[in-house]
């Protein structure tokens, strides 16, 4: 065999393929953005080569749940996400987007995207210039762009929605049948464009500022069918669903959605959490769709691997106090003048003291009890114990929550965060992700990358779900090529990839060389580099030796290269 001549070589790494076979010790060789060839002690010479020796080499992580629609128009480097070994991202999400838009609309889907996903209104006007009106043009302009990950996009239903029916959606009215053949059409459109699916939500937690339901709320199980005959008359891309399964029944709200997906003869995915007060909905939810893919119908959960965390402080969006009248009245003041006006005393008893629900435009702080918030620890704790909660130590103190809290919130000149467990903790421990691990059917995911800018810093799930479940978990781990098959081909196959996941010569050339010992996250900090001057966290992680985007190395050791091969992906099936 004549020696290879390659690209790149990553030497006497431990290669864990992506389709959870067992480790080997091989050498890869990279040529033209593919995989060129895998074994032990090639013959091949790589213009560049990389000592991978008790490292893992990985293929490069597939996200299926992120919301990078607005960034991936002004932005080459999708950060958080490239920063965790992720090389290709589902976005469109929860039914919201940018595309399709009519002239004079595209605050409408602005003020939906911010009060849906907590991305600033001022961000997105000034980053989006809206030179598109149907999907494909919005494809189009994505493709033109190029970045550090390969993205896929789906069609978002509220946005098709207000295309066809304006006011009348945003109204919550039904769908008339010519409103549906409408919106049928342009999904059918898009996918054949190159649209991964169709998204959608049900879910009463998905508002605009203003307190208004996204559109597609009560879009009835009508609707959602014409528009499933778009994916079937197309033969292409699956179904992402968003609902609170509360009405009247899980089992009644998953028979629709059940229906919708074999009247699309598609696959569809669905968020599934495990909340703190319908405790046994997702072990109901679990069941109802291991039951439908045993009858041949591909419904497939998406969890996430640790509870979902919102982080509140002064310096993000949100804090316990958001909602008082006395914080309100300093919050535009710059962080440090803030600080030393809720030292005042005067101050504190008044903030510490009123309704802090009253006039909050976040409702789900509504959710969270004093028990299920935490200090925030360097380097991040996402298990912390009962104990550690702001209610225990009030407790043992002999405080009130609130002045525990508000203390957590002024400590280190106003840089600390209040971690808080909004589902996924329902025991103070991991014991739903532990189980939905299990289950063949199940997919690790909603890491809403792009999403969530000021309160909510989950795009690190990658990390954590090797680092933790691979390595760290007192109770037990996961073997680790198990973990790298969820990340890569499994997540791959259930957005209709079939060009990556696995390191296989002839696939494409994502990859990742990890340093699994030295793997952990840092604790997120806040960066003013959105459009505007608007905010984000953003969460680093050690490890990450190189991370590959079709060929070429886009991040060593956590820093960019400045190489960017990342294109939009359309879908051919």
């Amino acid at each position: 065999m004549a020696r290879i001549e390659a690209d790149i070589v990553i030497r006497g790494g431990t290669v864990i393929d992506g389709t959870g076979g067992a480790p080997i010790e091989a050498d890869v060789a990279i040529r033209g953005g593919t995989i060129a060839a895998i074994g032990p002690a090639l013959d091949a010479k790589g213009s560049e080569e990389i000592d991978a020796k008790g490292r893992l080499v990985t293929p490069g992580f597939v996200d299926i749940h992120t919301h990078y629609d607005g960034q991936a128009v002004w932005d080459s480097h999708l950060a958080p996400s490239a920063l965790h070994g992720v090389t290709t991202a589902v976005m469109g999400n929860c039914g919201v987007g940018f595309a399709p838009v009519k002239p004079g609309s595209e605050g409408t889907l602005i003020e939906l995207m911010e009060g849906v996903e907590d991305i600033p209104g001022p961000v997105l006007a000034e980053g989006l210039d809206f030179r598109w009106n149907s999907f494909a043009d919005y494809m189009n302009v994505l493709d033109a762009k190029p970045r550090d990950i390969d993205l896929c996009a789906l069609v978002p239903h509220a946005a098709v929605r207000v295309f066809v029916m304006g006011e009348r959606a945003l109204a919550l009215e039904s769908a008339n049948q010519a409103d549906i053949a409408q919106m049928r059409d342009i999904v059918a459109e898009a996918v054949r464009a190159g649209a991964f699916g169709f998204s959608t939500s049900r879910t009463i937690s998905h508002k605009t500022l203003k307190g208004d339901f996204t559109p597609t709320l009560r879009a009835q199980e009508e609707e959602l069918s014409g528009i499933a005959d778009g994916l079937r008359q197309v033969g292409a891309g699956f179904l992402e669903v968003v609902s609170d399964f509360n009405q009247p029944d899980p089992e009644t709200e998953f028979g629709l959605i059940r229906r919708v997906a074999e009247r699309a003869g598609r696959p569809m995915v669905f968020t599934l959490t495990a909340r703190h007060d319908r405790t046994e909905h997702w072990k109901i939810l679990l069941g109802l769709s291991n039951k439908a893919a045993a009858e041949g119908v591909q419904i497939r959960p998406v969890f996430p691997p640790r509870a979902v965390g919102i982080l509140m402080g002064l310096q993000g969006s949100q804090n316990p106090f958001s909602g008082t009248d006395s914080y309100k009245a300093i919050a535009h003041l710059p962080l440090d003048q803030r600080v030393a006006a809720m030292r005042d005393p005067a101050v504190r008893a008044r903030i510490t003291t009123e309704d802090r629900f009253e006039g909050s435009n976040f409702a789900l702080i509504r959710r969270i009890l004093w028990d299920r918030m935490f200090p925030f620890s360097d380097p991040p704790n996402y298990t912390p114990p009962k104990e550690s909660s702001i209610a225990a130590r009030a407790e043992r103190e002999g405080r009130r929550p609130e002045e525990v809290a508000y203390d957590m919130l002024i400590a280190d000149e106003g840089q600390s965060f209040i971690y808080c467990a909004l589902t996924n903790y329902q025991n103070w421990d991991l014991a739903p992700s532990a189980e939905l691990l299990k289950h063949p059917n199940t997919i690790v995911g909603l890491s809403d990358g792009g999403a969530h800018v000021g309160f909510i810093s989950d795009a690190s799930f990658q990390t954590f779900l090797l680092s933790y479940w691979g390595r760290d978990r007192k109770e037990g781990t996961v073997p680790v090529q198990e973990l790298v098959r969820r990340l890569t081909s499994d997540t791959a196959r259930a957005a209709g990839l079939k060009d990556r996941g696995v390191l296989k010569a002839g696939m494409k050339a994502d990859v990742n060389v990890i340093d699994f010992d030295r793997l952990h996250l840092h604790r997120p900090d806040m960066r003013y580099d959105l459009p505007a001057g608007g905010r984000r966290l953003v969460q680093r992680a050690t490890g990450y030796v190189a991370t590959i985007q079709s060929g070429q190395v886009t991040y060593r050791d956590g820093t960019a290269t400045g190489a960017l091969p990342g294109r939009l992906v359309r879908c051919t099936a």
